[in-house]
């Protein structure tokens, strides 16, 4: 006959319970639902379902209300932290090249890659729609789990709030990176001269056509995909080369237009481009000259813009050309005294025209 303390029994029931605890529940419904975000069983099995099942690494898989590091590991990887936020409300969700979860993920990788940082971890809040289809939802979450992959991230924690119907159009998603600054590196367009030159790493406006095309609003068939892509392996292979970059940055919103003047205004110097050199498809043209749009307006979500001296533009230049995001690459204009706080055009008739900072929008929900 076996006897059993009470001890041991106390621990049968602690251990059980603890099996409990720990098992991921699973969704049954097809859509949201209000409980969904109410904080009950409903929405930690939507968690547990969608994000941790897909997202699951040791440091989220501690299920507290917030991230931890160890600070010993961050230090020997750099010296500086970089930290950015960015929001994600693109329409259509999914579209040629991509969809708002990979492009979550993607968008702040490379907000973080071009201040010289290596992006380490990510979070994820989501604000959802009542109706919003599971499989939608759950589809996302796959592909930002890619992404992150891909790009050797962890996303670490996040949030999920669910608001009535037509509160908000199907899916919202926040994101927060934090990366490491290696040691020696200061980016800022603060550094921009006279003599630098500027290099981007392939066709510009390619995103912006393909969202435009997939939200079928228009009669145009086209092959065109978005070039969502992370950027921080690129940037490493130029820092690699030349640690002194004066400035980076990706050219989403706004375009490479915006981008150039936000950096002829931060330096007080100007920006002439040469058209002939700035590489955009003929497809893109085409649906620019039918809607009157500009393309150096048009949004990117892979493309980079690199500002460095003269003397570093040819080895820049050719590091950016052995890799496979920069394959491209083109010197595409050089940074001049004055006019100061303006960007130039030199057209492909001879003639010069400023490029302006975009008033307005050109399309509006593109990233």
């Amino acid at each position: 006959m076996k006897i059993y303390s009470a001890n041991s029994s106390q621990n049968t029931l602690f251990q059980n319970i603890e099996k409990i605890r720990r098992r991921r529940g699973k969704v049954h419904d097809t859509n949201i639902t209000l409980a969904h975000g109410s904080g009950g069983k409903a929405m930690r099995d939507l968690i547990d379902d969608i994000f941790v099942s897909n997202f699951d690494n040791p440091i989220l898989s501690q299920l507290e209300d917030q991230a931890t590091f160890n600070l010993t590991s961050l230090l020997e990887q750099g010296d500086r932290l970089a930290f950015t936020t960015d929001s994600y409300v693109v329409d259509p969700l999914f579209f040629p090249g991509g969809n708002i979860g990979e492009l979550a993920v993607n968008g702040t990788i490379n907000d973080l890659a071009v201040s010289g940082a290596r992006p380490l971890y990510l979070t994820c809040s989501v604000i959802l729609e009542e109706g919003l289809p599971i499989e939608t939802l759950r589809r996302v979450a796959i592909s930002m789990k890619s992404a992150a992959n891909k790009a050797g991230i962890q996303i670490v924690t996040g949030d999920t709030k669910v608001v009535h119907r037509g509160a908000a159009d199907k899916l919202f998603i926040n994101t927060a990176g934090i990366g490491v600054i290696r040691a020696g590196v200061s980016i800022s367009a603060h550094n921009i001269q006279a003599g630098d030159v500027v290099i981007i790493n392939g066709e510009l406006g390619n995103h912006g056509t393909a969202i435009l095309i997939a939200r079928g609003e228009l009669a145009l068939e086209s092959n065109i995909e978005s070039d969502c892509q992370p950027l921080h392996s690129l940037v490493e292979t130029i820092l690699d080369v030349c640690p002194e970059v004066h400035a980076m940055r990706d050219a989403t919103r706004g375009g490479l237009a915006t981008v150039l003047n936000e950096f002829a205004l931060s330096s007080d110097v100007a920006i002439r481009l040469d058209e002939l050199s700035i590489p955009i498809r003929e497809e893109v043209k085409g649906v620019c000259e039918i809607l009157g749009l500009d393309p150096l307006y048009l949004a990117n979500e892979g493309k980079l813009v690199v500002v460095v001296g003269r003397e570093h533009a040819d080895t820049v230049l050719s590091a950016m050309k052995s890799h496979p995001d920069g394959k491209d690459a083109c010197i595409i204009g050089e940074v001049i005294s004055s006019p100061a706080g303006v960007v130039l055009l030199k057209t492909i008739f001879g003639a010069e025209r400023i490029v302006d900072m975009l008033v307005g929008d050109q399309l509006p929900r593109i990233c």
